[in-house]
């Protein structure tokens, strides 16, 4: 249903939970402006985990349909980072499969520049997540900024 959604992109992982089988969904999204759906409360709330109140940020929308939400504004490249390890910790713990949206390329060849790396992730962390404007180098050769037709260019390896 949310691959519909005009302009959305998302990265993410479904999971059961361990106790209780709950399936859930882990993801980072990229809504456009007046294209959600419901409204934003402001929910109080108590952590079973940390064991204190908490204020959570849940949309009436995905309460209805899907039950409990909890949505938080990515608005830097630091939180970014949190929030992609974050994301990238539940993908890797149980080998799951990665869900994103329709149509983002997946594997090309690209050298990377430090400045484009967000985090390290992976076993000893040997993968990269890079930020979404990256600059694509091949065998030392400028080649553009990430995009579908620099893509084109570049060498794939799936």
């Amino acid at each position: 249903m949310m691959c519909h959604r005009k302009g959305w992109k998302y990265v993410g992982v479904w999971e059961r939970s361990p106790e209780k089988q709950r399936l859930h969904f882990h993801g980072i999204f990229h809504i456009p402006e007046g294209t959600m759906p419901g409204m934003l409360l402001d929910v109080n709330d108590y952590n079973f985990n940390t064991h204190n109140r908490q204020i959570t940020h849940q949309n009436t929308y995905f309460n209805e349909r899907f039950g409990r939400s909890d949505f938080e504004l990515i608005d830097d490249i630091a939180n970014m980072s949190d929030a992609l390890a974050y994301i990238m910790k539940y993908i890797e713990k149980s080998g799951e499969k990665i869900v994103y949206s329709k149509g983002l390329p997946q594997f090309f060849i690209s050298d990377v520049m430090d400045e484009d790396i967000i985090c390290f992730t992976g076993l000893e962390d040997k993968k990269l997540l890079l930020s979404d404007d990256f600059t694509c180098w091949d065998e030392g050769c400028y080649v553009g900024k990430v995009s579908k037709a620099v893509i084109a260019q570049l060498r794939k390896c799936n």
